[in-house]
Parts: structure tokens; sequence; C-alpha cells
């Protein structure tokens, strides 16, 4: 640990060091001669966002669009209450598009997890079997359901996170 001695010697130092060493001025020359096209940020392109079908189910393609995550909404999470059993699909099982690929039950109600997409099934949450509550804290974080290796097009419609809220709205 630092003592407060060689910490204030240090800023004395960095101190002395910048007035004996004064910056450059910049000219208008010199600023424009800086290369535009460098940029320190990254955009995100909006095919890749998070999309929400009919049946309540969100899908997040990967960056490379060779796998999906899939859950159910906040929307359904809240509809369905309390759930107390979720079915997981398991490992290596080959889906179609449309297919039911596990069951979430609740206190009010049971209902089947549909995948937009076709492939195999390479992962599933399976802290959701030991507390299935978990998909109500956060069913569109760490509540996700399977990954999914795609195999083609997502089928259906897939809508925006605005266009899926406007849909639950009408309903």
């Amino acid at each position: 640990m630092a003592s407060r001695f060689s910490v204030a010697r240090a800023a004395r130092q960095l101190t002395s060091s910048a007035i004996r060493r004064p910056f450059a001025p910049i000219t208008c020359q010199r600023w424009q001669a800086t290369p535009a096209q460098a940029r320190l940020f990254t955009v995100t392109a909006p095919a890749l966002e998070k999309k929400y079908t009919e049946d309540h189910e969100w899908i997040d393609i990967s960056a490379d669009g060779k796998t999906a995550t899939l859950g159910i909404s906040d929307y359904a999470a809240k509809a369905l209450g309390d759930v107390v059993y979720i079915e997981l699909p398991e490992v290596d099982l080959e889906v179609g598009a449309g297919d039911a690929i596990g069951a979430v039950e609740s206190v009010k109600s049971a209902s089947d997890i549909l995948t937009p997409v076709g492939g195999k099934v390479v992962e599933v949450n399976s802290a959701l079997e030991e507390k299935p509550g978990g998909i109500n804290k956060d069913p569109e974080g760490e509540g996700w359901i399977a990954k999914v290796e795609i195999d083609g097009e997502p089928e259906g419609t897939l809508m925006t996170k605005e266009e899926y809220t406007a849909f639950t709205e009408e309903a």
C-alpha cells in the first residue's frame, strides 16, 4: 500500500515533468491531418436485435448467425403467474420451426414453448429445472430456455420490441 508521502511525491513529479515538457500547440493543419476514419465505437446491426413471436416467445440470434437463444417474453411470464415446473428439451434434439421444444406450467395454466427456428438444441438452461421460478424473475435474460444451432431461416412473424409491445397492448 502506498504511503501518503510516496503518493504526494509522485504527484509532484508528475506536475513538475508536465511543467518542463509543455504540450505542443495543435495547429489547424495538424488537426486536419488526423485520419477521420478511425472510430472507437461499434454499432450493433438492427437485424441482430431480439425478436418476438405471436406466441410470446423471444429469439436472440448470435452475431455469427449460427445459434439462437430462445425464451418466453416478460408478457408471457406475467400472464402465466408463478411458474412451478419447466419441461426443457433434450440436448441434441432436432427440431423444426414451429415445433414445441418444452412446456411451462404455472399456478394458473400450462403452455408449450415453441421455436421459430429449426435446428439442433445445443444447450438448455438446467438452472430452471432446479428453480423454475427463475423464469419469472428474468424471463428475457437469465431465464432463457434453450440454445439452438440454426438450420434455415426463422419462420412465422417475428416482431421488434416496439412491434411486440403494440401487439400485446392490442390483446
